[in-house]
């Protein structure tokens, strides 16, 4: 597979998200469903939807969710619309939780953990996705970016437990009692990402904002504050080579900030989801980053 063109603009505004998707010559055909965090109840590190304004508008997308499956307020669809409302999503556009009625179930027959997957079924209403991801640090993934949106991110609840779990539950209030060895959990996110990914047949394009890193998801109630200053918006058309290029910007970085996030990346392996995601062959960990004044 031949080198991933990723890009990179040091400045973070709403507009310079917009410039960078459009340097990336990808016209997302269709109706268009924009995935993002919608940021559990106590969080103060999720990007806000103002941001996201000339972004999702620039696609005419619709945000995509799906429910959770831990404790919270966004782990049924009763909870999560009334967030969603409060986080002030459903102000300025059109949001699906895309799990709301039910799921459908997808095979991932080349699959290193799973070989089957579970998405909201209002995902078969889309013909195209945008990823606008967060880039920030996972309590159990390591970190989180592209891959994690497409895998946990995109999956219903029966999905994420079924995720997390490396197979052995479709059940939320199952899940926690037997947890796998983590290598498996990472593979079992690389294995659903690669089945979203086959599901829009290449009308995808992604977008990682590295700002507001702490070394706690967007996921979470209680989370530390940033440890890390910002660094810039990256964009591809591959998920495996973005979430690397991140990973290699805060290893190059001279922010004293990054041991703390390095220490919650590496204690995770959390690597391992994008060596298992490129040996899955959706996507390389080789790449060029190309700078966008």
């Amino acid at each position: 597979m031949e080198k991933a063109k990723v890009y990179f603009c040091k400045e973070i505004t709403p507009e310079n998200v917009v410039k960078m998707y459009e340097v990336l010559n990808k016209k997302l055909p269709g109706k268009v469903a924009v995935k993002v965090h919608s940021g559990e109840e106590g969080n103060q590190n999720y990007l806000r939807p103002d941001f996201m304004i000339p972004m999702v508008k620039h696609v005419n997308g619709t945000i995509v969710e799906c429910n959770t499956a831990y404790g919270g307020e966004r782990n049924t669809t009763e909870k999560h619309k009334k967030l969603i409302e409060n986080h002030g999503w459903s102000k300025y556009f059109d949001v699906d939780i895309m799990d709301e009625k039910e799921d459908i179930e997808v095979e991932i027959p080349n699959g290193k953990v799973i070989k089957k997957n579970y998405f909201g079924k209002n995902i078969e209403k889309y013909d195209s996705m945008l990823v606008l991801s967060h880039f920030k640090g996972h309590p159990m993934g390591g970190f989180g970016g592209a891959l994690k949106q497409l895998s946990i991110g995109c999956a219903s609840t029966a999905g994420k437990s079924y995720i997390h779990s490396a197979g052995r539950t479709t059940d939320q209030y199952n899940l926690w009692n037997d947890l796998p060895k983590q290598d498996l959990f990472l593979e079992s996110m690389a294995d659903a990402a690669s089945s979203v990914v086959k599901h829009f047949n290449g009308n995808m394009a992604f977008i990682n904002i590295m700002c507001n890193m702490s070394v706690d998801c967007d996921c979470c109630a209680v989370a530390e504050d940033p440890c890390m200053k910002d660094i810039g918006i990256l964009a591809s058309l591959d998920p495996v080579a973005i979430d690397q290029a991140c990973i290699d910007l805060v290893n190059a970085s001279n922010d004293p900030g990054k041991e703390h996030f390095l220490e919650r990346v590496n204690s995770r392996h959390g690597v391992h989801t994008i060596e298992a995601a490129a040996d899955l062959g959706f996507g390389t960990r080789e790449y060029e980053l190309i700078t966008v004044e």
